[in-house]
């Protein structure tokens, strides 16, 4: 079941990314990205867009450990 778990997440991945590589594609405008304050400097959406889905990736993928060792640590008191 677990194999088939993964294989599910792979394809969603694999789906996603493919959606961004299709979206970097059709959308090359250089746009800047303004947060309090702050602009960046003038990047391609594409290029802005799978930045930061790449570090939601990595988070999302770095989340799920932090809070099993948590758990472990709450249970062994």
């Amino acid at each position: 079941m677990r194999t088939i778990a993964n294989l599910l997440n792979s394809l969603i991945m694999a789906g996603w990314v493919g959606a961004i590589a299709i979206f970097s594609i059709q959308n090359i405008q250089a746009v800047s990205l303004r947060f309090l304050g702050f602009q960046s400097i003038q990047i391609p959406v594409g290029v802005l867009l799978a930045f930061f889905a790449g570090i939601g990736m990595v988070l999302g993928s770095l989340l799920p450990l932090l809070w099993q060792r948590r758990r472990r640590v709450k249970r062994s008191y």
